[in-house]
């Protein structure tokens, strides 16, 4: 090592470091900061996409934390690292218990975990089913947007699956500029149908509000096609349902049997963290023992590098990626600070000095 080199080094190393303080945010903050803000934050998921795909990140496996007394249950932890402008490492650590909205409460609940670049020490605790709803909605609306440009812009929309994601998917959809004719519904449980017409007709939407019967009827009739349930397990089927060629947003990813997925063009947002967990893509890469129906992720669209052919249904299935969390995470962050309502816990690490 030349004497420069060393010295720059030694530099580098005596630097002083300091450790922010901690803060927590809470929900009511996190939606102050997101509310209105659909397009930005659209923006915001599609440059953190492409930091993605250019390799400025790191986006583990998602562990499963499962319950042999609770088979419907589970709490996933998504860890992540991105670069960029952000330049944050963090964690999600969110539940997803079914049995809740039995009792009137939300199936999910999270929190994100903030830490230092440069100390790896933890800098923010932020309620994050807002935050997560929100940039899978931001996912949503951004590939709508670019599975459509080679094909009409849907004016049908349907939500297969009336509850919180459904209704934050329509919310970005409205706020990036989308309009339609027909608005369709169906779920299972009909107040939830009930209310998320209820919550359509009240956000002064324009265009026809139909519940429909059945799945069936619903997707024959919707150019653009929202899965937003709580399906373990495919319970559509029959790819004729989609003969019009429709751009299906798969946000709940195992509804759709395999010939569905294997007769359609299949856009994911990461491949590796996709086919896995039996999403229905994993199911028709166990039925073929190939990835051969995968055109490509969506930062490939983005890119110019894959092309969405108008003649057959496009499925996007978005698996989830933790960057997105930290990148819309540290942009509230950043958005409470400014505006000087940041919450530190003072003294929460009590020990910052090595030798005491």
């Amino acid at each position: 090592m030349t004497t420069a080199r060393y010295a720059a080094r030694e530099s580098a190393v005596s630097e002083p470091k300091t450790v922010r303080p901690f803060a927590v945010i809470s929900g009511a903050q996190v939606q102050q900061v997101l509310q209105g803000r659909e397009k930005q934050i659209v923006e915001l998921v599609e440059a953190t996409y492409r930091l993605h795909g250019a390799g400025d990140s790191v986006n583990p496996p998602s562990y499963f934390l499962r319950f042999p007394d609770r088979p419907s249950s589970r709490i996933i932890a998504l860890p992540a690292s991105i670069g960029g402008d952000v330049r944050v490492d963090g964690l999600k650590w969110i539940s997803s218990f079914p049995e809740n909205v039995r009792a009137g409460i939300p199936r999910a609940s999270a929190v994100l975990i903030l830490n230092d670049h440069d100390t790896g020490y933890p800098f923010a605790c932020l309620e994050s089913s807002i935050i997560s709803a929100t940039r899978t909605a931001a996912s949503a609306a951004l590939a709508a947007d670019w599975l459509s440009r080679e094909r009409p812009r849907p004016m049908r929309v349907g939500f297969l699956g009336a509850g919180l994601i459904a209704r934050y998917i329509h919310t970005f959809l409205a706020g990036s500029n989308w309009s339609f004719d027909d608005i369709g519904v169906h779920d299972l449980s009909a107040d939830s149908a009930a209310g998320f017409r209820c919550y359509l007709e009240q956000s002064g939407t324009a265009g026809r509000i139909t519940v429909h019967e059945s799945a069936e009827e619903l997707i024959r009739l919707s150019d653009l096609v929202v899965f937003a349930t709580v399906a373990g397990e495919p319970h559509v089927s029959d790819p004729a349902w989609f003969a019009h060629n429709p751009v299906v947003l798969h946000v709940s990813l195992r509804d759709l049997a395999p010939e569905i997925i294997l007769a359609s063009t299949n856009i994911v947002d990461d491949i590796e963290h996709c086919l896995k967990a039996d999403t229905s893509p994993h199911l028709a890469e166990q039925l073929t023992g190939n990835r051969d129906f995968l055109q490509g992720t969506l930062d490939d669209v983005m890119a110019g590098q894959v092309k969405v052919p108008p003649d057959r249904p496009v499925v996007f299935s978005p698996f989830g990626l933790g960057v997105l969390d930290l990148a819309v995470g540290k942009y509230v962050y950043d958005e409470v600070v400014r505006s000087g309502e940041l919450h530190v816990i003072d003294d929460f690490f009590h020990e910052l000095r090595r030798y005491g």
